[in-house]
């Protein structure tokens, strides 16, 4: 049976943007029972619904009398025989079997549609598996569910950005959206489509109603709620605002609570591979409670559906367990003052408090920092650490510390954003802030000026929640303006995009360009929990993995592989000295003394508390560290360094999480011991050497921002690529031709800052293969290197790629060498792998035989299928 949709949804009301209903529906409705089950499953298009919950709210609506319990079940990128969960995952109550569906709603077919015409057999056949399973097993025990098959969306082309997601998927999508209704029609099957009529709402529509080309904004679920419910029940007037709202409001109170639960955090720990000795002890009675505060929100919404006033009563919804502590060290809170006189220095050097909870008490359990463009510094805080507790409203925050008066002190704080839930990662761009808050990568902005988030966009999802030390972190931008964050192990990610869908097991680290929504994985290797990426003055990546202490040379084992492969293990460029570590830095800073540029820096938060320094050498196409006098150690037991970044003046912040107990084996989650309410920022400064007066880089012309391209400090250029990529391209890329001209190519430094211009392009996603042509044949090969990374993500737009790779698959430098072979990975073509064999003529390292092998592998397994 067809429900037709596209009866329901006729026109656009350009005035209002309000989808009108122009008929009934054609085909025999959806009925529903009083107290009916419904369960929603499938990708993305679900998931969302979740968080917008427009489609609820028109079902309780339209059936105010029905007492109907609904379960949104939705997880990014699912497909009907893809659903990958961390480690025990169905023992947390959320199988079919669970939920006792007496009607579920299936969306699927989206990430499926990227097989194309090879992939449609396959999808064809599993869907009648499904729908004969679904049909066939009582879930409830009674009778089987109703099923309702809901196609895909079509995917809208967003011209201004240059995401062209519908001209690119949309023929796949209507196939399989054709053969979702002939499967429909043959099993007699209810079935709606979606893909038909959104086709035509984004074609009428004056301004965007998807957020990257596939996910719809919350003015997109509010029409299509309005049009499915029109399409299962019947045409109906569209409701007082006043009351619409009331119901959405007690909608998404009681999804807030099973977001909580179904996506919960540390699911290793409540029911996977940690959950014994301690998860058996905290979480069955947290989660007990937290199942009946969603019902008593159930009972809400009904009241509120009927008109009445709803009453939330939780006092009956059971009790915690009082969480004993093993913890049997004396725990002593040290003061600021106290802490400060623990550290020690290298002679010349300092360590100064920036800030703490003394002055700021929301300064609590800091975790990441950035700097804006005004110098101020941008700082997550997680008291609600390790995760939600039932009946408490996480309160997690992003601070902006600012020093207004020059002492090096922070003397003002605003709250940008608060109400998050364990924001792990933050960066800054594009006029917001990008911050991991598993299992979402949100986008904050603030638009009217008053340095307060009042826009929260959800971005990305699908990051697993496995573990909250291991979620999204470590966020920094590339030099040519991709955005990485990285994931550790036990979680099993997946995200949907405009491209297909990406996927990630057992840690790694993420790649994403915000302005083509690609999102892609970087590197997929076995990782404990890699909180740490950097990149040296001439871009080449590195990556530290926290919990082992280990430190990678990222080029080697960066090439692309298929989900789920992984890269084996690799030869570290350091040898490790301690463990765990959390953030990674280069010295660049005329402030810092000049035997320690270029050296790396890594905090170490157990052990040894403070910053290792290593000695940086090159070493074939690789590198190599050397330990040197640490910068900075600590014998206060609370000191935690969990990140690390060179300020505007050239001094080194240190984020201090500050707290007596960490680890999550050795003691319990809930353990009473840990802190919640103190954080430090400290700076270390060198005395014999001045402060570094801070570029001008806010509100600054863009002459004058990529004359500052020049400027020795990495973070300076850093944070002007990252304003510029902020202004006009059309007036960035004519200024920086007209700045490029002047420079000789010969000319080693000048060569770097033909580089610093191609990155500045790079941000904008505008391609220019002359410059691109220059870099690769630039004498130096450190440049040339750093041009076959961007020709490897220009691989679409330029022009005979396969030839310009082949030429540095030949060049002389053996790194130049292992970036083309690094990139001919990313290829599924013969000649690809017939180029890269090329390379073994000339002399071999460790980096070269491995990234060798991994490309050879990756392209025979793709030319086989």
């Amino acid at each position: 049976m067809r429900l037709c949709l596209a009866a329901c949804l006729c026109s656009l009301v350009v005035q209002t943007a309000v989808l009108q209903t122009a008929a009934a529906a054609a085909d025999p409705l959806l009925s529903l029972k009083k107290g009916d089950r419904i369960v929603f499953i499938g990708n993305t298009l679900a998931e969302r619904m979740l968080y917008d919950g427009g489609l609820e709210t028109e079902i309780y609506r339209r059936n105010p009398q029905l007492d109907l319990v609904i379960r949104n079940l939705g997880w990014s990128a699912d497909e009907l025989t893809l659903r990958p969960r961390s480690k025990d995952f169905q023992d947390h109550g959320f199988e079919l079997n669970d939920q006792k569906p007496s009607v579920l709603f299936a969306f699927f077919g989206f990430n499926e549609s990227f097989g194309g015409d090879k992939g449609l057999p396959k999808f064809e056949a599993d869907l009648k598996k499904f729908i004969s399973d679904t049909t066939s097993t009582k879930y409830n025990g009674v009778a089987p569910p109703t099923l309702v098959l809901f196609s895909p969306i079509a995917n809208e082309d967003l011209i201004d950005r240059k995401i062209l997601a519908g001209a690119n998927n949309n023929g796949n999508i209507r196939k399989y959206c054709d053969a979702m209704e002939k499967i429909a029609a043959e099993t007699k099957t209810r079935f709606v489509d979606l893909f038909t009529p959104t086709l035509t709402m984004f074609d009428e529509a004056k301004t965007p109603l998807t957020i990257n080309g596939c996910h719809l904004t919350a003015k997109g679920d509010e029409l299509l709620a309005r049009a499915i419910a029109d399409a299962l029940f019947g045409a109906a007037a569209a409701g007082k605002a006043e009351d619409v709202a009331k119901i959405r409001q007690a909608v998404n109170e009681k999804n807030k609570l099973l977001f909580y639960d179904y996506r919960a955090v540390n699911g290793y720990y409540i029911y996977g591979g940690r959950k014994k000795p301690f998860g058996v002890d905290n979480f069955p009675a947290e989660f007990a409670k937290l199942r009946k505060m969603t019902e008593v929100r159930d009972g809400a919404i009904w009241a509120v559906a009927k008109g009445d006033t709803p009453k939330i009563d939780d006092s009956k919804t059971g009790d915690f367990v009082t969480t004993p502590s093993n913890f049997t060290k004396e725990i002593k809170i040290t003061s600021p003052q106290e802490s400060a006189q623990q550290f020690t220095v290298p002679e010349g050097f300092e360590v100064q408090l920036f800030a703490s909870e003394v002055d700021f008490p929301e300064l609590e359990n800091p975790v990441q920092f950035a700097f804006d463009s005004r110098g101020r510094l941008w700082v997550t805080t997680m008291p609600s650490y390790p995760g939600y507790l039932p009946g408490e409203t996480p309160d997690d925050r992003i601070l902006i510390l600012e020093d207004t008066n020059g002492d090096g002190k922070a003397d003002k704080s605003t709250v940008f954003a608060d109400k998050l839930h364990l924001p792990t990662g933050i960066e800054l761009g594009d006029g917001g802030a990008y911050v991991g808050a598993q299992p979402n990568l949100l986008f904050l902005k603030d638009t009217n000026g008053d340095d307060k988030a009042d826009v929260r966009t959800l971005v990305a999802h699908g990051f697993d929640s496995a573990d909250s030390h291991h979620a999204l972190h470590a966020f920094e931008w590339g030099p040519g303006g991709d955005l990485y964050f990285g994931e550790g192990t036990f979680h099993h990610t997946q995200i949907e995009t405009p491209y297909g869908p990406t996927r990630l097991k057992d840690a790694g680290f993420f790649r994403y360009e915000p302005k083509t929504e690609k999102l892609d994985v970087f590197v997929s290797y076995g990782f404990a929990n890699p909180w740490g990426i950097n990149w040296d003055h001439w871009g080449q990546t590195f990556i530290a993995d926290a919990s082992g202490g280990a430190n990678y040379f990222a080029t080697a084992f960066s090439g692309s592989v298929d989900y789920p492969d992984k890269h084996p293990n690799m030869k570290q460029f350091l040898v490790k000295q301690w463990r765990p570590t959390c953030g990674c830095e280069f010295v660049s800073s005329r402030q810092f003394p000049d035997e320690l540029q270029g050296n790396y820096l890594l905090n170490n938060c157990i052990g040894f508390q403070g910053t290792l320094n290593y000695k940086m050498s090159e070493e074939g196409s690789g590198f190599h560290a050397d330990p040197v006098e640490p910068l900075l150690a600590s014998s206060d037991p609370n000191f935690r360094p969990v990140d690390l970044q060179f300020a505007p003046d050239g001094t080194l912040y240190i984020c201090d999480w500050f707290n007596p107990l960490v680890g999550h084996m050795q003691h319990s989650i809930r353990d009473p011991n840990r802190d919640h309410n103190h954080g430090r920022i400290w700076r270390v400064v060198y005395k014999n050497k001045p402060l570094l007066t801070p570029a001008k880089i806010d509100g600054a012309s863009i002459a004058s921002l990529i004359a500052l391209l020049k400027e020795p400090e990495y973070r300076t250029r850093y944070r002007v690529r990252r304003e510029l990529r902020g202004r006009p391209t059309a007036d960035v890329v004519d200024a920086l031709d007209a700045w490029a001209a002047g420079l000789d190519i010969n000319n080693t430094e000048e060569a770097h800052h033909l580089l610093e211009a191609l990155w500045v392009k790079q941000h904008h996603n505008a391609v220019d293969a002359t410059l691109l042509g220059r870099l690769l044949n630039a004498p130096e090969p450190r440049v040339r290197a750093a041009a076959v990374r961007v020709l490897c993500y220009w691989r679409d737009s330029i022009p005979e790629v396969l030839k310009l790779l082949q030429a540095r698959v030949n060049d002389e430098h053996p790194r130049v060498r292992l970036e083309a072979v690094r990139a001919l990975s990313f290829f599924s073509v013969p000649e690809a792998l017939d180029i890269a064999v090329e390379s073994l003529v000339y002399d071999q390292d460790d980096s070269l035989e491995y990234t060798l092998k991994e490309t050879m592998t990756t392209l025979e397994k793709r030319l086989k299928k």
